[in-house]
């Protein structure tokens, strides 16, 4: 038996295999620098080592390296959603090189591996293994929306069909905020129009909007919101009134603020050899980057810019066409900015586009 020093559990080892691509043949035992195989082992993983329980010995982990690609996954066929998940969970615990994960915002499944050819073997392992039939597919971009003026909005909710009824009439003021202040709700209320017990249901309703998006389905953010006014309805004012009346007096506020969308900027490392440097600036330039520095490196260049995640879908291909397999880059998140006016209108319009399907 084999001590797994990363679990503190025992593994019994039954037969040893070398391997030869397909092949395998068993073997009694191996040696220092061996690259030796064990089935049907219960609690080992990727990383972990397995020592001779005197020696107890446990070997330093691995450093693996950070994804450089990412892509989305769609299903070919619905409701295969947890046949996929236990997939991708078995598949990330044999490769920690590759990560996968469920947004929410965007609704899919994103992957994230060391280059397209990783990607593409993740998502054919999942249909001969799992059964998972899957397309790679381009990641959605999360946009924000946002405001660059001050304005007003008055929205009245009025429902009557038998029954109880509904009324309440919100009026709020909109101002922009400092970038990545998110929403601030306050309520500036005085007399007794609007009972204070409806200052909860008018936020719940301005939350619900900020979450569906107003002008193509993006979260909408840095808006300063003041819910100054409004009217109730002694019998019919009620709390799922105000949610409405507060949702629709947000939207039609953000509406008349003239609204932008704002594009996630990333900050990207690149390091090519120095006869390289010219062809990747100017493809930078090319997707929209802004150049920040550069230093030397040995006899490579480090090259320091911002560009647009619109235009980074597929860049570690482009970069390894450009330097002939000699470059390497990594990018990571900086901040929101807003977008030229004609990226923007193709942005809402293929929004709605989607919407009508």
């Amino acid at each position: 038996d084999l001590q797994n020093t990363n679990r503190n559990q025992q593994e019994r080892i039954g037969q040893i295999f070398q391997m030869n691509g397909k092949e395998r043949n068993q073997v009694k035992s191996i040696s220092a620098g061996d690259i030796g195989a064990f089935v049907k082992l219960k609690n080992t993983h990727t990383g972990d080592t397995l020592s001779d329980p005197k020696t107890n010995l446990k070997l330093p982990g691995i450093d693996f390296p950070a994804p450089n690609l990412s892509g989305a996954l769609k299903l070919k066929s619905k409701g295969e959603e947890e046949k996929m998940s236990t997939g991708l969970s078995t598949l990330h615990e044999e490769d920690p090189t590759f990560i996968f994960q469920g947004d929410p915002e965007l609704r899919q499944t994103l992957i994230f591996g060391q280059g397209e050819l990783h990607l593409k073997i993740i998502s054919e392992r999942l249909k001969d293994r799992f059964q998972v039939e899957v397309d790679l597919v381009q990641p959605r971009i999360p946009y924000r929306e946002t405001i660059r003026r001050n304005g007003e909005a008055k929205y009245r909710h009025k429902k009557q069909s038998g029954g109880a009824g509904q009324f309440a009439e919100v009026w709020m003021r909109l101002e922009p905020a400092p970038r990545d202040s998110g929403i601030d709700f306050q309520q500036s209320l005085v007399g007794q129009n609007v009972d204070r017990v409806f200052v909860p249901s008018v936020e719940k309703g301005v939350n619900a909007a900020t979450s569906e998006g107003v002008l193509a389905g993006y979260r909408v953010v840095d808006v300063k919101v003041d819910f100054y006014d409004g009217k109730q309805h002694p019998v019919d004012s009620k709390d799922v009134a105000f949610q409405i009346a507060g949702k629709h007096a947000f939207r039609q506020g953000i509406l008349e603020c003239d609204p932008c969308l704002l594009e996630p900027i990333y900050n990207l490392e690149i390091k090519v050899p120095e006869e390289y440097m010219g062809d990747v600036m100017g493809d930078i330039s090319g997707r929209r980057g802004k150049i920040l520095g550069m230093d030397a490196v040995g006899k490579n260049q480090v090259i320091r810019a911002q560009v647009p995640q619109r235009e980074l879908y597929g860049y570690a291909t482009t970069l390894r066409s450009i330097t002939g397999g000699r470059g390497w880059h990594q990018e990571t998140f900086n901040h929101y900015e807003e977008m030229p006016r004609d990226l923007e209108k193709k942005v809402i319009d293929d929004s709605k586009s989607e919407d009508e399907d």
